[in-house]
């Protein structure tokens, strides 16, 4: 950092919302960092002004990845700067092909926390998105991704499985059991795409930490996610695209497309019956794959829609979602990653959709 960069002073004036009930008149950033002492400088000071919020976390996003696969740098740059421009200054990569290292040295680009790549059955994913093995190879390569990412590893639990026409699970127990522990031996912990009901229970009594979707929770496993603490990330907005998919398969999977039905049906009364019996949920939209980027504020409404209570549903990509990640919010010293908003957003989770500032490592770029 240059010695100007050192010197650069930010204000933040109005509502700094450092937690869910705890607010402050102002902020100041110094060489990119938090205070809340005045500093020396304060008078050179560019002044900001709203409602100011931790940078918000998309706790399920795919930077380097589309419909296709992996993509070139240049692409995987407008992904980010899409998720900076809607307020998500803080990604958890859900599984990526791609290296997005680089991302690292760009201090105006979000920061990621990296799942590695997808590590799924052979032939039971989307094509060129992951590493396609069988049970017997589950640990080395949750051991390779776990060295690779940045304290996850993404497994595909569950996918259609065409012979019988349904979703169905894709590991055997032993196996999930062995890799998760193998993960978690290596300081990392473990998430895995589930739609359907049958793959949760293995994974859950296996020790797996999160679950991405989660729509086929019921009320047997439900109490087991509680009991253990196992965390979801449910994606209502791309849970939305399943009657769509469910069209596109009715001809040759009738089963599959019933079944990808019911979960969209149920699909808010699962995430709040989750959220009552006290099981963790946090905001992730799934971009990067056939979702669009920039779609948080979306995410956060609809699990209002769902049921959860706004102020919950802010913190799940606000304060929340950065304790659970292990990131600091708006805390003396922490990177001045923050949104400000016109309005309150404990108020209406809607005003999200509006950011009027962004600031990242310090810098107002938005």
């Amino acid at each position: 950092m240059s010695d100007q960069e050192e010197q650069r002073v930010l204000r933040v004036k109005g509502r700094v919302l450092v937690g869910p009930d705890e607010v402050r008149d102002e902020l100041w950033a110094v060489g990119g960092r938090i205070t809340y002492e005045r500093p020396p400088g304060a008078d050179r000071a560019v002044t900001v002004r709203g409602w100011a919020l931790p940078g918000l976390v998309d706790a399920h996003c795919h930077v380097g990845l589309d419909r296709h696969g992996p993509v070139d740098a240049a692409t995987a740059e407008q992904q980010a700067l899409t998720d900076r421009e809607a307020g998500t200054l803080l990604i958890r990569d859900a599984g990526s092909p791609s290296d997005t290292r680089w991302i690292d040295d760009r201090e105006d680009l979000p920061k990621i926390i990296r799942a590695g790549r997808h590590i799924a059955r052979t032939r039971r994913y989307i094509r060129n998105y992951a590493h396609e093995i069988e049970p017997g190879d589950l640990v080395a390569y949750v051991a390779r991704e776990a060295r690779r990412g940045d304290g996850w590893v993404k497994l595909v639990g569950d996918w259609i499985d065409r012979d019988a026409g349904d979703l169905t699970a894709c590991w055997p127990r032993g196996e999930v059991e062995a890799a998760i522990a193998e993960a978690h031996r290596l300081g990392a912990r473990v998430t895995a795409h589930c739609f359907a009901e049958e793959s949760l229970t293995d994974l859950v009594e296996a020790g797996i930490d999160c679950i991405e979707h989660a729509t086929g929770l019921t009320e047997d496993t439900i109490p087991l996610f509680a009991e253990r603490g196992v965390a979801i990330v449910p994606t209502l907005v791309n849970i939305a695209t399943f009657p769509d998919l469910a069209a596109g398969g009715e001809a040759k999977f009738p089963r599959w497309s019933a079944h990808m039905r019911q979960l969209y049906d149920r699909r808010y009364d699962t995430v709040r019956a989750a959220y009552d019996a006290g099981i963790p949920v946090y905001v992730g939209t799934d971009a990067g794959g056939s979702l669009a980027h920039g779609l948080v504020a979306g995410e956060v409404a609809e699990l209002v829609k769902a049921g959860i209570p706004p102020l919950e549903a802010l913190s799940a990509t606000a304060w929340g979602a950065r304790s659970w990640l292990g990131r600091p919010a708006l805390e003396e010293g922490a990177p001045a990653d923050l949104v400000v908003y016109d309005e309150d957003p404990r108020a209406d989770v809607r005003v999200l959709a509006a950011p009027r500032h962004i600031v990242l490592n310090g810098r107002v770029i938005g």
